[in-house]
């Protein structure tokens, strides 16, 4: 997602030989990338990261990196946004954290909680959940230093430099569930100011 921002797109271009991945495999579009997780294609796993809620500037092509032309002819530059955000980065980001702030996100969070870091993450229940991943994204830091075909190990270190690994096990039962209410007129600190 931070393909546009500094250091990330040096990142990106070093895992891609020195240049920009094929547009159509970049992020272009809040509403395309929806569509791809949440079930045109089974294998688009995708977490958000804290700029979705927190730092508008990952939208915007501020940098004017050549991002390349998409198989429609489209250049890829900002990130198409959805309707509701009336093509505003600023407007997108503060919707996205009201969101992540209400009452209901608050009741679901402990779901949320149970795959990611909880009892859902791994053995019988992930896989009840459908929340099962390739093998090497289970490995911790403890684990690839156990392992001694040297061969392995710098497969699998590679694998986790490409494509991430899943966060460490810290519930093993379900995550208790905030009371909403509970929250009602506690202060809302956000990361950051959107007005430019």
């Amino acid at each position: 997602y931070l393909v546009r921002l500094r250091p990330f797109a040096g990142l990106h271009r070093q895992l891609q030989g020195g240049r920009f991945d094929v547009a159509d495999r970049l992020f272009f579009s809040v509403p395309h990338t929806y569509d791809m997780c949440a079930g045109v294609s089974p294998t688009e796993v995708k977490e958000l990261t804290p700029e979705w809620y927190s730092d508008p500037s990952f939208l915007v092509n501020i940098n004017g990196f050549d991002l390349g032309t998409r198989v429609n002819q489209k250049k890829v530059g900002d990130v198409e946004l959805p309707p509701w955000a009336d093509r505003s980065a600023e407007k997108f980001v503060r919707v996205m954290r009201d969101a992540l702030e209400s009452d209901v996100c608050s009741r679901m969070m402990p779901d949320w909680i149970d795959l990611i870091f909880g009892f859902k993450q791994r053995g019988s229940e992930a896989r009840k959940a459908y929340n099962v991943f390739h093998h090497l994204t289970y490995y911790e830091p403890e684990d690839l230093s156990k392992l001694e075909d040297e061969g392995l190990r710098t497969e699998t270190e590679l694998h986790i430099s490409d494509f991430g690994h899943c966060p460490a096990q810290l519930f093993l039962k379900p995550h208790p569930w905030k009371k909403p209410e509970a929250m009602a007129g506690a202060p809302t600190t956000h990361p950051c100011v959107l007005h430019h």
